[in-house]
C-alpha cells in the first residue's frame, strides 16, 4: 500500500516527537513552583521526573510488537490520544500523589509514540533518500522540543501557570491525531501476530528499575540497614536476576545480550549511558541550581538553560566531519571527555557564586557541545554495528539503556545534592544539630524551599542563625553533583575508548 501523503505524515510524526521531548526538558524549569504550590517534597520533584522515564522504559519493546501485530498507525493513534488525555490529567492534578501517576501515564503515552514514530517513518518513507531526509527533520524537531523545553516551560508558567506546562499539550494532541488520520498509512508485519510478547522480561525490568530508583531515592530515610531498605534491594536484585534469565530463555527476547560480545555496540551503548549519567539527569537540577542557589525567577532561568541545551543542536554537523576523518572510536570518548570537562568547568564557576552565574555558563556550554559531540555517532554505531535482522532490538536496546540510566542517575544526583548540602550546612553550623534535622533542612534547600528552610534554620540553630548560609550550602551541593557528573561520564568515557580501541591484530585483519 502506497504511503497517504508523507508530507502530513513526517508533520504528525515531528509533532509528536516535539511533544515528547518537551516534557522531558519543560517538566524541570516548574520544579520550585510544584514545591511551593502543591507542597512536594524533594523525593517528589525526583518521582516527577523518574515516573516518567521509567514509564517509558516499560512499555517500549511491548509497543513495538503490538505495532507490528495490530497496525502502526493505529497503536500510533492511541498513544496520542492517551498521551493528551494525560497531560490533562498532569494538569488537573490536585497534589502531587496524582501528578506522578498521571506523569506514569504521561510516560507509558510518550514511550509507546516514540517507538511507533520509528517504524512509521521507516515504512511511510521506503525511498532511502527520502528516508534519510524524514529522520533528519524529526531529529531536529525532537531536538529543538529537548533544546528550548525550558524555554518553553519558564514562559508558560511566567504567563500563566504551572498547569498549563501540560495542559497545552491536550490540543496539540488533537492536531496530531487529525494528522495522523490524514496523513499516515496503516502498517503491520504478518509474522508478529506469531511472535508473544516477552512479558516475563517488561515485568522483571520494571521490578528492577523501579526497586533501585526507589531504593536510592529513599534508602536515606529510611536507614540503609532497615527492613524496608534491604527488602527493596533484595526486590530489585531479584527482579535483575530474572530479567536475565527470562531474556535467556525467550525465543524473541528485549535484550539479546550475545549483540554485546560485539565491540561497536558495546562501547556505543557506554557513549549513550555516559551521556545519562551526567547531562541529561542534570537537566532536572540545573534550574533548581539557578533558582535556589542564585535567586533567579523561571524566565532567566529557562533563558539561561538554553545556553545548556542549544549547543548539542548545532553540534552534529561538526559530528559528523569528524566522523569522516576519526571513526565513531574517536569521537564518542572525545564528545564524553567535553561533557566531563564541561562539569568541572562548572564545578568551579560555581565557587563564584557572588560573583551571579555567569561563571558557571562556559562549562555548560562545554557540556552541551560534548553532548552534540557523542549523540548522532553513538547514535548510528548501535544500529550499524548489529546485523540488519537486528537493527530493532539494537534501536531498543539504546533507547532502553538511555532512559534506565537517566531514571537511576535522576536518583542518585539527588542523593549526591543533599549529601552535600548537608555536609556544607554541618561544617557551618558545627555539631549541635541533629543528623534528621539537617537531612530536612537539606532536602528543603534541594527542592528549592529556601522560605520553609530558614523557618527550619531558626528552630534549629536559633533566631540569630545566618540565612546567607543557606544559600552558600545550596551551591557548594551543587558543586558535588557537578563534580558527580564528571566523574561519572569520564569514568564511561574511559570504558568507551577501551572498549571501542580495537587489538592491533584486529585492526590489521580490517585493514588487509
Amino acid at each position: 500500500m502506497p504511503p497517504r501523503h508523507p508530507a502530513l505524515a513526517l508533520s504528525a510524526i515531528c509533532l509528536a516527537a516535539l511533544l515528547f521531548g518537551l516534557e522531558i526538558s519543560s517538566v524541570p524549569i516548574i520544579l520550585p513552583v510544584l514545591e511551593a504550590q502543591l507542597h512536594a517534597s524533594f523525593q517528589d520533584l525526583q518521582w516527577t521526573m523518574n515516573a516518567y522515564t521509567i514509564a517509558c522504559t516499560t512499555v517500549l519493546m511491548a509497543t513495538g510488537t503490538l505495532a507490528d501485530r495490530y497496525g502502526r498507525r493505529r497503536v500510533f493513534g492511541l498513544s496520542v490520544a492517551a498521551f493528551g488525555i494525560a497531560s490533562l490529567l498532569c494538569g488537573l492534578a490536585p497534589h502531587m500523589p496524582a501528578l506522578i501517576a498521571a506523569r506514569f501515564a504521561q510516560g507509558m503515552a510518550g514511550g509507546a509514540m516514540f517507538i511507533c514514530s520509528i517504524a512509521i517513518l521507516s515504512h511511510q518513507f521506503p525511498d532511502g533518500r527520502a528516508r534519510a531526509r524524514a529522520f533528519a527533520v524529526w531529529g531536529v524537531v525532537a531536538g529543538i522540543g529537548l533544546g528550548f523545553g525550558p524555554v518553553v516551560g519558564g514562559a508558560i508558567a511566567a504567563l500563566a501557570s504551572w498547569h498549563w506546562v501540560f495542559l497545552v499539550h491536550a490540543p496539540l494532541a488533537l492536531v496530531c491525531l487529525a494528522l495522523v488520520r490524514a496523513g499516515v498509512a496503516e502498517s503491520s508485519d504478518p509474522q508478529a501476530r506469531q511472535q508473544r510478547l516477552d512479558w516475563a522480561g517488561i515485568a522483571t525490568l520494571t521490578v528492577a528499575v523501579l526497586g533501585l530508583s526507589w531504593l536510592i531515592t529513599q534508602g536515606p530515610s529510611l536507614g540503609w540497614s532497615s527492613p524496608a531498605a534491604l527488602g527493596l534491594l533484595a526486590a530489585t536484585l531479584a527482579g535483575l536476576a530474572g530479567f536475565v534469565v527470562a531474556e535467556r530463555r525467550h525465543p524473541h527476547p528485549m535484550f539479546d545480550f550475545s549483540v554485546f560480545r560485539i565491540r561497536d555496540f558495546s562501547g556505543a551503548i557506554l557513549g549513550c549511558v555516559g551521556m545519562n549519567c551526567s547531562y541529561w539527569p542534570f537537566m532536572v537540577y540545573l534550574p533548581l541550581y539557578f533558582t535556589a542557589g542564585l535567586g533567579w525567577d523561571t524566565t532567566a532561568t529557562g533563558l539561561a538553560l538554553l545556553v545548556y541545551t542549544v549547543p548539542f543542536l548545532v553540534m552534529p554537523p561538526i559530528a559528523q566531519w569528524l566522523l569522516l576523518r576519526y571513526q565513531a572510536r574517536t569521537v564518542i570518548p572525545a564528545g564524553l571527555f567535553a561533557i566531563g570537562l564541561g562539569f568541572v568547568l562548572m564545578q568551579w564557576g560555581s565557587r563564584f557564586a557572588g560573583e551571579g552565574g555567569w561563571p558557571v555558563l562556559p562549562g555548560a556550554l562545554l557540556a552541551g557541545m560534548g553532548l552534540g559531540l557523542t549523540t548522532t555517532p553513538a547514535t548510528n554505531m548501535t544500529t550499524s554495528a548489529v546485523p540488519p535482522e537486528r537493527v530493532g532490538m539494537a534501536s531498543g536496546m539504546d533507547t532502553s539503556a538511555r532512559l534506565i540510566t537517566l531514571a537511576l542517575n535522576i536518583a542518585a544526583m539527588g542523593g549526591v545534592l543533599v549529601a552535600g548540602i548537608a555536609g556544607a550546612l554541618q561544617a557551618s553550623l558545627g555539631q549541635g544539630v541533629d543528623a534528621a534535622g539537617l537531612r530536612a533542612l537539606a532536602e528543603q534547600l534541594a527542592g528549592g524551599n529556601m522560605a520553609g528552610a530558614r523557618q527550619l534554620l531558626a528552630q534549629l540553630a536559633g533566631p540569630d542563625a545566618a540565612a546567607g548560609q543557606l544559600q552558600l550550602a545550596v551551591t557548594q551541593g551543587f558543586g558535588a553533583v557537578m563534580l558527580y557528573g564528571a566523574v561519572a561520564v569520564w569514568l564511561t568515557a574511559a570504558a568507551s575508548w577501551a572498549v571501542l580501541r580495537r587489538p592491533r591484530a584486529e585492526a590489521d585483519v580490517a585493514a588487509a
